[in-house]
């Protein structure tokens, strides 16, 4: 095998050019799954790619760069809109995980149960990325194809996710159900952001992960919700079928158990975020 690590992007972008690469960045995901064997396929360590890191602002989007460790979204001073993501950082494996994991990482390992994609796609995230030919943007919910299956091509790395101001507008919720309450990989979870108008709900996006084997935005339920009082929440989703998602039974819940969660904790979500707003439901 071979293992390379760059320290100027257009160096990595280079070598993906050659052969196919497996790609490593915190490492949380890819030293567990090999187990007790060998490393068998080619490594290009990211870690030494700084203009991967931190978070800024442009006019139109909030950047993160795809080696933004969990602990800085944790501690970054970022809108009430994002407050999901952050619930959602903390419940990434443990504070080592969350020091040493990446936001891209979580994203490109493509599990049904990753923590931060429910927050993302409510957020109307998109991915960069980028190849020795250019760039490219992909909206979240086209990038994640599936279990473990990303649109990535070997060529590329995932070099950003950007998300509009547009969609910083708000509070928001995350809420997680698991067999335990830490270090567990989630049954069913649900990330939600509300902008108030009043007592009415001016807009709504919601998200439900590990029911489907990609996470889903409620699409129906988030137009159902629009122009909706703010008390009538509950009885609104009582009534919602929920066809977005398409939950299997495993080892951690039924298909009918998730359904059922998934109807409870995006209430709780939705809740989490209206308690987040100021007093008087301004939007933000």
């Amino acid at each position: 095998m071979d293992y390379a690590r760059p320290t100027e992007l257009e160096e990595a972008l280079g070598l993906l050019c050659t052969k196919r690469w497996t790609i490593l960045a915190g490492g949380t995901d890819f030293y567990p799954a090999l187990g007790a064997g060998p490393m068998k396929s080619d490594v290009l360590d990211i870690n030494g790619l700084s203009a991967l890191q931190g978070i800024h602002e442009t006019e139109t989007h909030i950047v993160f760069g795809a080696r933004t460790s969990w602990s800085t979204v944790i501690d970054a001073p970022l809108p009430p809109a994002f407050d999901m993501l952050k619930r959602a950082a903390r419940e990434v494996g443990s504070v080592q995980i969350q020091n040493t994991g990446t936001i891209a990482g979580n994203l490109c390992n493509a599990s049904p149960a990753a923590d931060g994609v429910p927050p993302l796609l409510a957020l109307d995230a998109d991915v960069e990325l980028r190849s020795a030919e250019g760039v490219r943007h992909l909206p979240l919910s086209a990038f994640v194809l599936g279990n473990r299956e990303t649109a990535r091509t070997p060529e590329e790395l995932l070099t950003a996710i950007h998300v509009p101001r547009a969609s910083s507008r708000g509070a928001s919720g995350f809420v997680k159900l698991g067999a335990r309450r830490y270090l567990v990989i989630s049954i069913a979870m649900a990330a939600a952001r509300v902008v108030r108008d009043g007592e009415r709900i001016a807009e709504a996006a919601i998200s439900v992960g590990s029911c489907s084997a990609v996470a889903q935005r409620l699409s129906g339920l988030e137009a159902q919700l629009k122009g909706a009082m703010c008390a009538d929440i509950r009885r609104a989703i009582s009534d919602y079928d929920f066809p977005e998602l398409s939950p299997i039974d495993d080892v951690r819940g039924t298909a009918a158990y998730r359904v059922e969660a998934a109807r409870e904790i995006a209430v709780r979500a939705l809740e989490q975020a209206l308690d987040g707003m100021d007093c008087r439901g301004a939007a933000a």
